[in-house]
């Protein structure tokens, strides 16, 4: 696949950002990617290796290595080196469903899989898919393809999360009719409201639901099943019930202090601000302001990141993240070898604005909330934190980790963002059609399967196993529209793989 010499005649490129000071102004998407001809290029690194372990999607050492839909990597990497775009679109959208959001939003786990990171730099296979969805949109091969026979079959998909929009897309290319409601006032779920403006424009997702809408997939935003619409309705109406609404509820913070005014999960402060970015241009200022304030975020993932780079284009004062794990070391560590997920330090956007800004990175690793401060009216001041030391514990081979005593600090806060993690499906819901929980919150199936406790009831994504990956969610998608498939007609055509449990 591409050009057997490409690896060594070519150079790794990717595109160039918008450097931190000018991009802190805005909210768009801040890369320029490469010419289409340099892009070429890129494809041609991809090196006839024996063994495509990114496209394997397989578990090392608990963690994924290679691409969980096991996009045929190799092939399109061929097809962008020789501009065969055509081609190389239908190569990519065989196994994955929205590449329009995998391009920008994935952590690329088929780069870290790459062969040629074994030695050198990996192929450039993230901004490889980014060119091939974007040039198929320009040259019309995206566009609508409605089924030419349906099967009267009726489903409802509950979320419209890249899980439900996966299911529903599947489905229906099936034959099937497909409709989902979304409780939000817009469509898209976590891609919607929990990714900020910066890293998925969210006319992306507006432009991919219109073609899914022209091929026949109905959808209803303000609708919150459960509530809105009572189970006997939905179950009587649909043939199939599908449930994608996410591992929904956030983890807390519990400790003295907690009440005080300022303190806000994530997840609430970064859909505030898309909502009115999207609604006025922040100019109905129905969001939580981080102008002029000491903004401490607690978590150190994606989530945390994404509040960073938030707060500073809100013009915060200064901005501190806590982690309570250990700084990860900046090059592979032994024990860590490829293809193995390379656990290695990220500075990611957020970071890397905070340091331009501020001069410093805002992480301090090994650190835990010890106290929230406020003052007599009950206002948040300060966070009291305290350094941790982490062991291993030689009975279960887990590490723990203890407070370092006499190692406190305290860190002025007029604003705390909690971004902690998930834990699982919210209750009205479930409760509402009596699925049976596993003990993690999660809706409950057998090992593998994605049949709930409740006949003709499905799930599929975080609600199924916790928080993961928007590829990881398309992932569970696509299995679980071939299991719901199955059970409608007695057989599936679909692909079929044993899902990520």
């Amino acid at each position: 696949m591409g050009k057997p010499t490409g690896f060594l005649d070519y150079e790794r490129k990717t595109s160039m950002t918008e450097v931190p000071e000018e991009r802190i102004k805005h909210f768009n998407e801040f890369h320029e990617y490469l010419p289409m001809e340099e892009q070429q290029k890129q494809g041609a690194r991809c090196m006839e290796c024996g063994v495509p372990f990114c496209q394997s999607g397989m578990t090392i050492a608990g963690m994924t290595s290679g691409c969980p839909l096991h996009n045929l990597v190799p092939e399109w990497n061929d097809l962008v080196y020789t501009g065969n775009w055509e081609r190389a679109y239908n190569r990519l959208k065989k196994t994955n469903n929205f590449p329009e959001f995998t391009s920008r939003v994935c952590p690329a786990l088929c780069e870290n899989a790459c062969t040629c990171g074994l030695n050198g730099d990996a192929v450039a296979t993230k901004e490889n898919e980014y060119v091939i969805i974007e040039n198929a949109y320009k040259m019309g091969f995206a566009a609508a393809k409605p089924p030419k026979v349906r099967t009267n079959k009726t489903v409802a998909v509950i979320g419209s999360g890249p899980s439900g929009l996966t299911v529903a897309d599947q489905l229906n290319k099936r034959g099937h009719n497909v409709t989902v409601f979304e409780r939000s006032d817009r469509l898209g779920g976590l891609l919607m409201y929990g990714i900020p403006n910066m890293k998925l424009e969210k006319h992306i997702i507006d432009r991919k639901i219109q073609v899914m809408e022209e091929e026949g997939v109905k959808f209803f935003t303000n609708t919150d099943i459960g509530r809105d619409v009572k189970s006997k309705k939905l179950v009587e109406g649909f043939d199939r019930i599908v449930f994608a609404c996410g591992a929904s509820n956030p983890r807390d913070i519990n400790v003295q202090g907690r009440d005080a005014k300022g303190i806000y999960f994530a997840v609430d402060f970064l859909t505030g601000v898309t909502k009115s970015l999207l609604d006025s241009n922040l100019e109905d200022n129905a969001y939580i302001s981080a102008k002029g304030k000491d903004v401490v975020i607690i978590g150190g993932g994606d989530t945390g990141n994404d509040c960073v780079g938030t707060v500073i284009r809100l013009e915060a004062k200064s901005v501190v993240q806590i982690e309570m794990m250990p700084k990860s070391p900046d090059t592979r560590a032994a024990d860590n070898p490829w293809p193995e997920w390379s656990k290695v330090c990220k500075t990611d956007y957020g970071q890397e604005e905070a340091i331009a800004l501020f001069g410093q990175d805002p992480r301090i690793y090994e650190s835990t909330v010890k106290e929230f401060l406020k003052d007599k009216d009950g206002n948040l001041i300060g966070v009291k934190i305290v350094k941790l030391t982490w062991e291993n514990d030689l009975e279960t081979g887990r590490r723990s980790s203890k407070e370092i005593e006499g190692s406190e600090q305290i860190l002025d806060a007029q604003l705390v963002l909690i971004a902690a993690g998930f834990l699982g499906s919210q209750k009205y819901v479930t409760d509402a059609f009596n699925l049976e929980l596993d003990p993690r919150s999660n809706v409950k199936t057998d090992l593998g399967r994605f049949r709930t406790s409740v006949e003709n009831i499905f799930v599929t994504g975080d609600m199924h196993i916790g928080q993961s990956l928007v590829v990881k969610a398309i992932r569970q998608g696509r299995e679980c529209a071939r299991e719901v498939d199955e059970s409608l007609m007695g057989y599936s055509n679909m692909y079929s793989e044993l899902p990520i449990v």
